[in-house]
């Protein structure tokens, strides 16, 4: 047993564990080995101070909660506006061509359509200055040699009588 170290057994489980035949073991080698009964005495060491500390009640300091409450509330509340800045940056190229883009059509829906196109006196072109709306509800607007509604109807549903032969 003297070329044989029980160092090992000390290692490979804690000193509380050890069974009683690996307890003998280790004192009968430990009376021949200086390096094995430094190692025993130090594990037997280690285990009443662990013991003793394990029995030992731990308090925290009276404000230890509501300092902790409050460094958490503080960094959720930090982490919320990075959240929005980091959601603009992503989001806020979007955002701004959506502004421009309902602000442009804002613009051509409200602003041109109010605007009168003149039409340039003595020049020959055939430009008409009428609008759809103009054409649509301006009854003066429509030209005489056009067919109305009334005259398409009354074509449609003429009797045989009424035709002339």
């Amino acid at each position: 047993m003297k070329t044989e170290h029980v160092i090992s057994i000390l290692e490979s489980n804690p000193f509380v564990a050890l069974n009683r035949d690996e307890v003998a073991k280790i004192e009968a080698h430990a009376l021949t080995c200086e390096a094995c009964r430094k190692a025993y005495e130090a594990a037997q060491v280690s285990a009443v101070l662990l013991h003793e500390r394990a029995r030992e009640a731990f308090e925290p300091s009276p404000f230890f909660q509501t300092r902790v409450l409050a460094e958490l509330r503080e960094r959720q509340a930090a982490n919320e506006k990075w959240a929005w800045s980091r959601l603009w940056r992503t989001a806020g190229g979007l955002a701004s061509s959506m502004v421009a883009t309902v602000a442009t059509l804002a613009i051509l829906t409200f602003v041109i359509p109010g605007t009168q196109i003149t039409e340039p006196q003595n020049s020959g072109s055939t430009f008409s200055a009428y609008s759809t709306d103009a054409v649509m509800f301006d009854e003066n607007a429509v030209p005489s040699d056009q067919i109305s509604d009334s005259d398409v109807l009354a074509t449609l549903y003429e009797s045989d009588d009424d035709v002339v032969k």
